[in-house]
């Protein structure tokens, strides 16, 4: 585990306590909660295996692999493995379900989708989707998997929903290795924003929202915003610092009378609010921390985006800058 967040684990387990009948409470309880799951699953015998394998993952088992949790339900490992890595089934209508109950139970009219992608290092050619790309975990290029995972945030509570696995276009165009690793044929290589807009489609009915959010590689192609815009959806999504940007709340150049009128220049973001005068910006407390308020200075503007060769459809840029320990904003 990353040592930064080791320190944290420990407190969490050292602050953990379970009475000793809660786990009696929940698998007396478990049957009912899986049933909804279970019934998309065709043969008696999967359903059977689901239910025992998620005892076996609640249960007191030190390890919880296949083979242990078949033996402490007194069965041979084969029939369980077989179910968990070879025999086919459609995860959907599990997710289905799950994003149904997470709509009825937690969902509020002006709640967030959060798309978030997500990398996990992955060693040897073998695994699906493992390529060389971006690994935030590790802050570099490296071998990795990465997945886009869709999260629902309200005020009751939050919870993941589903994701989808990205694979690179050298996994896509190579239909030995796809073979190899059980990819379906018919599996053409989409983008990570393409994986989101799909989740956004299968789900987004079930669980009502207000607003889309997303990081900086979320929110870096215009194209996607400009899609969610279509869609009649609301967004607030972080764009890198060298997105090109058109202010529409300046004067454009004067008029020389002759040819085109000429346009406001695109300038990046970072450049842009970097020559912002101070009245342009307004002071906010956010809360109290435990060095004092929590201040910050944010400026809000009528943008377009570069798109291409051309502008994008108007936005609305927000920046904001924090208050340093020594004084200035950043």
């Amino acid at each position: 585990m990353d040592p930064r967040f080791e320190a944290r684990r420990q407190e969490m387990l050292d602050s953990a306590v379970c009475p000793p009948d809660l786990a009696a409470e929940v698998l007396g309880e478990l049957d009912e909660f899986l049933q909804p799951f279970v019934q998309s699953l065709a043969e008696p015998e999967q359903q059977t295996h689901t239910r025992e394998y998620v005892r076996g993952l609640v249960s007191s088992l030190e390890s919880k692999t296949g083979e242990g949790i078949a033996y402490r339900h007194g069965q041979d490992r084969q029939g369980l493995q077989k179910f968990l890595g070879q025999v086919p089934w459609d995860p959907r209508p599990l997710i289905a379900t799950l994003a149904t109950q997470v709509g009825e139970r937690i969902g509020e009219p002006d709640a967030v989708l959060v798309f978030d992608p997500s990398a996990f290092p992955k060693k040897g050619p073998k695994s699906v989707g493992v390529a060389r790309q971006w690994c935030g975990r590790r802050g570099k290029t490296d071998n990795c998997q990465v997945g886009v995972f869709l999260g629902y945030v309200s005020r009751r509570d939050h919870t993941w929903v589903d994701f989808r696995l990205y694979l690179p276009q050298e996994w896509t165009g190579d239909r030995t290795r796809c073979r190899e690793a059980g990819v379906p044929a018919r599996t053409k290589f989409r983008t990570r924003h393409e994986l989101a807009l799909e989740m956004l489609a299968e789900h987004g009915a079930k669980l009502p929202h207000g607003w889309i959010s997303g990081d900086d590689e979320m929110g870096r192609p215009a194209q996607f915003r400009r899609e969610l815009r279509e869609k009649n959806e609301r967004y607030l999504l972080a764009v890198p610092s060298n997105t090109l940007v058109r202010d529409l709340e300046v004067d454009p150049p004067a008029y020389a009378g002759r040819g085109r009128r000429p346009e406001r220049p695109f300038v990046r973001v970072d450049r842009w609010h970097a020559a912002l005068p101070a009245s342009a910006w307004t002071r906010i407390d956010v809360r109290e921390g435990t060095k004092g308020p929590l201040e910050i200075e944010a400026v809000q503007r009528r943008v377009t985006a570069k798109l291409g060769r051309s502008a994008g459809p108007e936005e609305c840029l927000v920046v904001t800058r924090e208050l340093q320990s020594d004084g200035p904003f950043k």
